[in-house]
């Protein structure tokens, strides 16, 4: 399908994009980008227009959304089984979505002062924040990994979410989430990308 360009700063929601790409054994060149400058380049906004990273280009298809990134990978390198057969798909696209919908717009929400109140939650998707961990909460009391009974790109993107959000303090830290998160990234393509941004993030710190 031809090379793979990967967009990113080592400081945002590429990491997330860069173990999926780990996990899916792609070869693959970093192509580096700083906030307020090259995001907002004409060259690079014609790949996102949003002038946000990551994305990636693949041959020519590009993906942009962290999300979208981690579930084109898993089907573009189908021997690395990151995602379930076709026909047993449901709970894997169900809880994609949900961590990329109503668990991202629940964080951004209490983050930004936004939470619905309770004659608001029928308007929003996500309800409010407690219904949103709730309902995770309950899934990894009782499930090993979330859409099939092995590591699916599922569980690499729910798992990058619940540890960024607990090692900022946006998630709570319930036993089940801790868990679940230390379960998931004990995996050796989530060390190889933790250490390739690393180095990265010790890179532009010493230039600055």
């Amino acid at each position: 399908m031809g090379n793979l360009t990967f967009y990113t700063n080592p400081m945002s929601r590429g990491q997330i994009a860069r173990w999926a790409l780990e996990e899916s054994g792609a070869d693959y060149e970093d192509h580096i980008l700083q906030y307020g400058t090259t995001m907002k380049e004409p060259a690079y906004l014609a790949i996102n227009p949003m002038g946000k990273v990551p994305a990636i280009r693949h041959g020519e298809t590009i993906v942009t959304e962290a999300a979208a990134i981690t579930t084109y990978l898993a089907d573009a390198f189908p021997e690395k089984k990151l995602a379930p057969p076709v026909a047993e798909r449901g709970a894997y696209y169900r809880w994609l979505f949900f961590t990329s919908g109503p668990l991202e717009a629940a964080i951004t929400s209490r983050a930004l002062g936004l939470e619905p109140k309770p004659d608001q939650m029928a308007m929003a998707g996500f309800g409010n924040m407690d219904a949103v961990l709730n309902t995770l909460d309950g899934l990894l009391q009782e499930k090993e990994f979330i859409a099939a009974d092995y590591f699916t790109a599922a569980d690499l993107y729910l798992g990058a979410q619940l540890d960024f959000g607990m090692n900022f303090n946006t998630i709570e830290k319930r036993p089940s989430f801790v868990a679940y998160r230390d379960r998931v990234t004990d995996r050796e393509a989530y060390r190889k990308a933790k250490e390739k941004d690393n180095q990265l993030i010790a890179q532009q710190q010493q230039q600055q």
